[in-house]
């Protein structure tokens, strides 16, 4: 080779050197960065489940051995998941309030779809060794005492709970950037015993949803139709938030948002179930949402003091409605808008 086509090689090689160290460097970024998102994700939804002192459960007396413990998830199965959210203003500490909402999410990861029950609070029901009461005094015993209450109920396995209050709910809508909704009416409730801080006050109308007036819309049931429309609202308002934590822009920012929601969640859902609920649920799709129990099987019942509460006609008419919405044909859509409905969350309403 002469000596010029030398000096033009060795040049080349030259010209090739730092192009490879430039993209060995950026690669060697991009995986740290990755690394890092992982890794913060990760120690993120470790935080969610509280031990010892940290526990929202800590003061309660540790659960007999006639309550059973939930159903270990393999992945395969049916997955069926508590959610309470509680009212925690002016509990005392250690205290556990009673649940203001209580839905069940249940996830087939064979069909890749996911359904929503919302439970009546008011909903009379035998508790595991504390007699029949309200259903949402059962987390005051504990989460195994609820699920185990609510597993009863549905007559499916609970295997997990989420747990959280009016402040974690906030914290979760702001951390993903508020949701648009269309609030189907005006809604205003003000009382003296709340304070001004938990006021209801909307406007009819497509709007941005901050985190405290997302709670004004889920909270509100002060009209005719009281705490049935309201947990109608509350099932669309979740898959909104749901539709908007799963988009591109939130999953980026997934770190921050968990980091903004872990303080106010307790949950028994360990990393590794996490990862594999979110790998289901991120290709499933709505299969049925619905209250329970549902009108036709509503009846009115009275507590020993007296109180009126909501009783069921019949309990194995309920446990085939359930097993009805899980496995039969998805509802055909309606012709009418339904509340919250809009161009950007068409959610069933909640």
């Amino acid at each position: 080779m002469s000596p010029r086509k030398k000096r033009h090689a060795k040049a080349g090689k030259s010209k090739k050197k730092p192009l490879l160290w430039t993209l060995a460097i950026i690669l060697l970024l991009i995986i740290g960065g990755a690394i890092y998102y992982f890794a913060e994700i990760y120690n993120q939804m470790d935080n969610l489940h509280k031990t010892g002192e940290d526990s929202p459960f800590a003061a309660l007396p540790s659960p007999s051995a006639d309550v059973i413990q939930p159903p270990k998830w393999e992945g395969t199965e049916p997955v069926n998941i508590l959610l309470m959210g509680v009212d925690a203003r002016g509990v005392k500490k250690g205290e556990v309030p009673r649940s203001d909402t209580m839905l069940v999410a249940s996830l087939d990861p064979v069909k890749k779809k996911f359904y929503v029950f919302s439970i009546l609070r008011d909903t009379y029901v035998p508790i595991p060794e504390h007699g029949k009461e309200r259903i949402n005094t059962a987390i005051t015993h504990g989460p195994n005492t609820a699920m185990q209450t609510v597993s009863d109920l549905l007559g499916i396995p609970i295997q997990y709970y989420v747990y959280t209050d009016f402040q974690g709910f906030i914290k979760l809508v702001d951390a993903v950037g508020g949701i648009d909704y269309d609030v189907e009416k005006d809604m205003v409730y003000k009382t003296k015993a709340d304070g001004p801080e938990y006021d209801i006050d909307l406007k009819k109308g497509f709007q941005h949803l901050d985190g405290s007036m997302a709670l004004q819309y889920v909270r509100f049931r002060h009209d005719a139709t009281s705490d049935f429309t309201r947990t109608e609202r509350q099932r669309g308002f979740l898959k909104a938030v749901a539709d908007k934590v799963i988009s591109t822009t939130s999953i980026i920012k997934l770190p921050n948002i968990l980091s903004q929601v872990t303080p106010f969640i307790d949950t028994n859902l360990d990393v590794n179930d996490m990862w594999k609920l979110a790998t289901v649920g991120y290709d499933s799709s709505m299969g049925g949402s619905v209250q329970i129990p549902p009108m036709d099987l509503l009846t009115e019942e009275k507590t020993s003091g007296g109180s009126a509460v909501i009783g069921i006609s019949s309990e194995d008419e309920l446990k085939q409605f359930v097993q009805d919405t899980l496995t039969g044909p998805e509802p055909s859509p309606s012709p009418s808008a339904s509340p919250g409905s809009s161009p950007s969350a068409s959610a069933g309403s909640k």
